[in-house]
């Protein structure tokens, strides 16, 4: 099994596309830390709402992303741009499309 979590944040009106381009840069970093995949997504319905799909090897790996300098001023970048309305899960990921086996 892997860890995931899938994330909604809400952008201040206008700063959706600000937040995507700052989620997306430097995502090769967090492969060192066990990520197998990350996704930004945009809410068709909500147009300030964005979600984030991410597995990890396992949640240790995630949790040590978090102390990543460059993890830190990404979060420290688009805090800014956010309302502050947040939700998240974590699931235990059995497998699928891209995901070894």
């Amino acid at each position: 099994m892997y860890y995931g979590l899938h994330g909604k944040m809400v952008a201040k009106p206008g700063k959706r596309e600000a937040v995507v381009e700052i989620l997306r840069r430097d995502l090769d970093d967090l492969r060192t830390f066990g990520c197998r995949l990350y996704v930004v997504s945009l809410d068709v319905e909500q147009e300030d709402t964005i979600w984030v799909t991410e597995v990890w090897d396992n949640a240790e790996g995630h949790t040590a992303s978090l102390q990543s300098p460059r993890v830190r001023a990404t979060i420290a970048e688009a805090m800014p741009l956010l309302t502050g309305e947040f939700s998240q899960t974590a699931l235990e990921v059995a497998g699928g499309l891209g995901l070894p086996a």
